[in-house]
């Protein structure tokens, strides 16, 4: 179902049934023999969704090898994925804390239990920004299992393309106190300008100091629809395993700016992080035959900017 300007989701549909599949990665990945991560929540989070394949997968019932039938994208890439991914987010938040910095922001928080998981200092407060029955689904489903946030956890029950900024302040957010920020697999779910707006936003509320962690897929107009046709492929074959639910036109297409000039071009300094030379150094193979997504993938970015 092709995306409208106002549609909503829960984690079991649309937009958030792929922050329910990015969790099952999160699964596999601290399952691996030698975790880069460790997300104790992702399996039971992802159970208490009820997507069957999904909750199959996450908990080991299903070997993803299974699954992807010898599909260049799938499960085990995404395992791949996401150990990099959240090792790179994770160690982002970490650094933050370890220089000062009391307020992060998480945007499009989906699944994510870094509030529950990581250990932040004394005093630090995070923000989890989402739509209402994602934040509600979560917080009411780690209430239930006992967790805790080891952080002042606070949920702003939002759309990123609403005025978010209103809503965060009237959460106690301090935009005259330096702010880690994490905007994680959130931009090509945008349209191009709410991509612009959604930087622009965070420019103005960050105080000299704060931090940005984000992705960035240069010459988007032509890696979103290939990266968008792979998972299309994938699932796919996932429906030969039970799976049904709708995952298709979910990202926006287009030209968009590249993130890390228009950062720079904002007051930010950027550094940019290749996923290639992550997964190399992680001693992860990125390996494909297909030309046309190695283009893609050689691409792909990991953006850690510092407000000046």
């Amino acid at each position: 179902m092709a995306r409208t300007d106002d549609d909503t989701w829960d984690l079991a549909s649309s937009v958030g049934a792929t922050a329910t599949g990015v969790a099952v990665g999160r699964a596999l990945a601290s399952r691996a023999a030698s975790p880069l991560i460790n997300d104790p929540f992702a399996e039971p989070l992802v159970r208490a969704v009820g997507v069957e394949f999904f909750t199959r997968l996450a908990s080991g019932e299903l070997n993803p090898a299974e699954v992807d039938d010898n599909g260049e994208w799938g499960m085990q890439r995404m395992r791949d994925i996401m150990a990099v991914r959240t090792r790179f987010f994770d160690d982002f938040f970490v650094d933050a804390a370890n220089s000062g910095i009391r307020q992060a922001v998480i945007l499009a928080s989906g699944l994510d239990a870094r509030a529950y998981r990581l250990s932040w200092p004394p005093g630090t407060v995070v923000y989890e920004i989402d739509q209402p029955r994602v934040i509600e689904f979560k917080t009411t489903t780690l209430a239930d299992l006992g967790a805790a946030p080891t952080a002042d956890r606070r949920s702003v029950a939002v759309d990123l393309r609403h005025d978010w900024p209103t809503a965060l302040r009237g959460a106690g957010f301090d935009p005259t106190e330096p702010t880690a920020w994490s905007a994680e697999g959130l931009m090509p779910f945008l349209p191009p300008e709410a991509q612009d707006a959604l930087l622009d936003n965070i420019t103005t509320l960050s105080a000299a100091g704060s931090r940005l962690a984000t992705e960035n897929m240069p010459d988007a107009s032509r890696s979103v629809p290939v990266m968008a046709d792979r998972i299309r492929e994938a699932t796919e074959r996932w429906r030969d395993h039970g799976f049904d639910v709708e995952m298709t036109d979910l990202w926006y297409g287009g030209d968009r700016h590249d993130i890390v000039e228009y950062l720079a071009g904002h007051g930010w300094d950027v550094t940019l992080t290749r996923v290639a030379d992550l997964f190399a150094a992680h001693g992860i193979s990125v390996q494909t035959n297909d030309e046309v997504e190695a283009a893609a993938f050689s691409g792909l970015g990991y953006v850690s900017a510092t407000r000046n």
